[in-house]
């Protein structure tokens, strides 16, 4: 179970916002950033990103504006940065999160 939550966009498409444990550091978390289509499918992403058995249950930390804004202006409509980040720190494509 991940803290984390989501908000609805008025296209009926959702942006989920999870803090996880790092796929190659357990000890070190990541605030994850996903839109999909639904929660699931977020989820399904996050989970064939390696991020296994990962699940949302309710909605504690929802995304922030500036993590929307992030993630709805990035291709991949995916992206992260370390969970104890500054908000002015950028966000990363998650294609950079193993190299790290």
């Amino acid at each position: 179970m991940a803290v984390g939550g989501f908000v609805k966009l008025p296209s009926g498409t959702v942006v989920v916002a999870l803090v996880l444990a790092h796929p190659a550091d357990p000890a070190h978390t990541v605030r994850v950033v996903v839109h999909a289509l639904n929660r699931q499918r977020a989820l399904t992403r996050l989970s064939n990103l390696g991020f296994r058995g990962t699940r949302l249950t309710g909605n504690a930390e929802p995304p922030t504006p500036d993590e929307i804004t992030a993630v709805l202006h990035h291709p991949d409509g995916l992206v992260w940065r370390d969970h104890r980040a500054r908000t002015s720190d950028p966000w990363h494509p998650i294609s950079t999160l193993n190299r790290v």
